[in-house]
Parts: C-alpha cells; structure tokens; sequence
C-alpha cells in the first residue's frame, strides 16, 4: 500500500534541502555583486613591503582604507578584495575612490568630475 509515497519523500526532502541551502548561499554569494562605493576622494600613500601580500578593498566600505577589513562579508557585497603581492619596497598611492583602472593603484581618476561630485559612501 505505501509503496511510492515512502520513495518519494525523501526526493521531496532533499529537493527543499537543496532550496534552502541555494537561498543561503544567495544571501551570502549574491549573483550580482554591489557596486564599489567612494571610500575617499584622494589616495592614501602607503609603504608597502617587498614579498609582503596585501589584500586591496574592493568594496570601499572597509574601515582600513586602503586594506580589506572583511566588511564585504558583513554588508553582503558579492566584492571581495584584491590580492596582491609588492614587488619591491617602495611608498606607493593606492585608491580609495575604487575607480582606477589600475587596481590597487591610483592612476588619478579621483580627480575627475564624476568622483569629486560623487558622495563619499555612494556607489559611483
């Protein structure tokens, strides 16, 4: 008598099991990340250290500028930081608008129009 329905209870079970695990995995991947948002208007000078890896804010909502602090993480971005190595010993700007199109470094695109009328904590 109760041949098929035991079967397909669990088929049912691991379906809703799969549902849950994507929707929390959604929560904390989100398929389209959040834009960068200006964490300042001018780039931080920075002493960085030869062989030493870094780990550049994507996000802009780190309050270690110009370092991930793992706020992403808590605000849910979908961005993570970018990791990099220092290929020699040296004081370099990096950007804090998160508009360069040298990432980590500033290539001075924090002076144009779009960023300097941009808030600090938008999105660009």
């Amino acid at each position: 008598m109760g041949g098929v329905g035991p079967l397909l209870r669990p088929v049912a079970w691991r379906l809703n099991q799969r549902r849950d695990i994507s929707s929390w995995l959604a929560k904390w991947f989100p398929n389209i990340p959040a834009k960068p948002v200006v964490a300042l208007k001018t780039p931080i000078k920075v002493e960085l250290v030869a062989g030493k890896t870094y780990r550049w804010c994507v996000c802009g909502r780190s309050k270690k500028q110009p370092f991930c602090d793992g706020s992403h993480l808590f605000q849910l971005t979908g961005l993570f930081p970018l990791k990099f190595k220092a290929r020699e010993t040296r004081t370099m700007a990096l950007c804090t608008c998160k508009a360069t199109q040298k990432p980590p470094y500033c290539d001075g695109t924090h002076r144009s129009e779009r960023v300097q009328k941009a808030e600090v904590g938008s999105p660009l």
